[in-house]
């Protein structure tokens, strides 16, 4: 696509939605987005509402990236932020800490631990991100979520001594959206005395600003691989580099098995920060001589986040006395020796659970069904397709993720249409707080969608052409096509790329969730609006000759993948009482 004709296809499509998503993305002039700086009455949405002004506007995220401020200043600031809110740095020794990093499987690494632990009757701490609906999933007590009164009543807490101490201060009056989070997660399980805290970093490492703590138990690090390139750096050594950078002295750390380039970069970080490093067996190790471990997450690259779960549990029941276990034979050791699980260990790896977060199949609703895949690294499973079967891939992907990669890897799946959308829910504001991201203009959402559509037509073609012999002919098609009215008064709308030549890829743009996934259900959900009946059809060829097959079919399996956020709004529309 000439990049003129690209941009006047996202300029039209946001005159048209203009209306709908105003106020989206804009700021204030210090690069925070313009919200009132107090909420009225402390509850949960006004908490909420708050929060979402500590975001960080889109505008102000691109002047960062230019100017790359000073790392280092960045955690002295997140100190300062502590020390404003009533803790000092010293009084985060006391939360028996879990530290963990990783570019894969980080979430589900601390998940497992977090399970195990718990299984032992410890009282546990979990802080993570991001959320899939509700913020208040980021902070969880013995593995459930905060509970709307308890965040509303530490948001405040944390908030109002924040806002009492802002005159003077050196570094800004306000910590941003998920510095913000990370204090209070301190606060909450400093003040729910919890035996221990699993913490996620945020992205990297080294400068994260969960980083601030000093004597974690145990640090470990997932898959290592290549995201968040304009922070963190262009390959997979300098991101080892800034993920390495969690190691404190004298804090036992562990990784998976790594490439032995990125596997070498933190073993000179280890030695440099005085860290012993070991290097985690495959999860057979712990089996030897017992019942295979069935894991509560799907996948196989799971079992590797698995066994490290088991030796940060391990290690941390040993340090701290809870349970006698074998001391790593070396620090330059490449393997421990062979481990095994105590029945509570077994239990707790069975019963973990990351709603959302990996490989899931949800509930089908009659012929209708919805699956979510996050953190693969080959293709995800595809259920055996059979008689009158349509399969659809909804994706969107963000930020600096190879978007050509993870859609490669989605080809053998065989879809029959791949739908992209930016992550909003709704194209209006108005909708829930927790959902709201002003982190990224509508206009570079929608620009990303249509790359990323583009990516796939030309994966498609480089595999030899399409294989779907439904598909209509060639056509010409470009700009916004006019709403087409909805029952209830909606608008299901459709962006249509320009073309330099006849486009034949069955795929679609829209520009929300609700409406990508009002045009895949063909009213088979009782939560979605129906399409329009058959006088008020789409005129897009493939939207128009899509809708036919899809309300023809006798099942449709759809597969969500390639954001976090993609999934959480998937789960919001079709489950309403999850963000109850």
């Amino acid at each position: 696509w000439p990049e003129r004709r690209a941009a006047g296809m996202v300029a039209r499509g946001l005159r048209a939605l203009r209306a709908a998503a105003a106020g989206r993305g804009r700021g204030g002039r210090r690069g925070l987005s313009t919200r009132p700086a107090r909420a009225p009455a402390a509850d949960y949405q006004d908490a909420i509402r708050t929060l979402n002004s500590l975001q960080t506007n889109a505008s102000f995220l691109e002047q960062l990236r230019r100017e790359r401020p000073d790392p280092r200043a960045q955690l002295e600031a997140m100190r300062g932020f502590l020390e404003r809110s009533g803790l000092q740095v010293e009084d985060l020794d006391g939360l028996n800490i879990i530290h963990v990093t990783g570019t894969k499987g980080k979430g589900s690494a601390c998940a497992f631990t977090e399970r195990i632990l718990r299984g032992y009757g410890l009282k546990t701490g979990f802080y993570s991100s991001p959320h899939l609906v509700q913020v208040r999933e980021r902070i969880r007590i013995n593995g459930q979520p905060l509970s709307k009164e308890l965040f509303s009543k530490y948001f405040w807490l944390v908030y109002n001594r924040l806002e009492e101490t802002k005159v003077g201060a050196s570094w800004g009056s306000m910590p941003a959206y998920f510095r913000f989070l990370t204090i209070m997660a301190f606060h909450v399980f400093l003040q729910e005395k919890v035996d221990l805290a699993v913490l996620e970093v945020g992205i990297g490492g080294a400068y994260d600003c969960t980083n601030i703590i000093r004597t974690p138990v145990v640090c470990g690090v997932s898959s290592l691989g290549i995201d968040h390139t304009s922070i963190l750096g262009d390959t997979v050594e300098k991101i080892a580099w800034q993920k390495g950078g969690i190691f404190k002295p004298g804090v036992p750390a562990f990784t998976v098995p790594q490439p032995e380039r990125p596997l070498e970069v933190l073993r000179d970080r280890a030695r440099e920060l005085g860290c012993p490093l070991y290097v985690c067996p495959e999860l057979d190790a712990f089996e030897a001589g017992s019942q295979a471990l069935e894991l509560g997450l799907a996948g196989g690259h799971q079992r590797s986040n698995a066994a490290l779960a088991l030796q940060l549990a391990r290690t941390w029941l040993q340090r701290r006395g809870y349970e006698a276990a074998s001391r790593p034979a070396s620090a330059g050791s490449a393997r421990l020796p062979s481990a095994t699980t105590s029945p509570r260990s077994k239990e707790g790896t069975w019963g973990g659970s990351w709603g959302g977060h990996t490989n899931t199949r949800w509930p089908c609703r009659g012929p209708w069904g919805v699956g979510g895949a996050i953190g693969w690294r080959s293709p995800p499973p595809c259920c055996p397709r059979s008689g009158s079967e349509v399969r659809v891939l909804l994706f969107n992907a963000t930020g600096d993720r190879d978007t050509a990669a993870l859609l490669k890897l989605l080809l053998p799946c065989h879809f029959d249409y791949a739908v992209f959308c930016p992550n909003f829910t709704e194209l209006s504001v108005t909708g829930s707080a927790d959902q709201q991201n002003f982190t990224v203009t509508l206009e570079n959402a929608l620009t990303r969608c249509l790359e990323n559509q583009k990516t796939w037509g030309r994966l498609l073609e480089e595999k030899g052409g399409q294989e779907t012999p439904w598909l209509s002919p060639p056509r010409q098609v470009g700009g916004l096509l006019e709403p087409a009215p909805l029952r209830g008064g909606g608008a299901a709308l459709l962006l249509v790329p320009p073309a330099e030549r006849p486009l034949n890829s069955p795929s679609l743009v829209f520009p929300c969730l609700s409406h990508a996934l009002q045009w895949i259900a063909q009213g088979r959900d009782p939560h979605l609006p129906a399409p329009p009946p058959k006088g008020g059809a789409h005129p897009q060829p493939v939207a128009s000759s899509g809708a036919v097959l899809l309300q023809e079919a006798a099942t449709i399996h759809v597969l969500v993948t390639g954001s976090l956020h993609l999934v959480g709004g998937v789960l919001k529309l079709l489950d309403p009482s999850l963000s109850q």
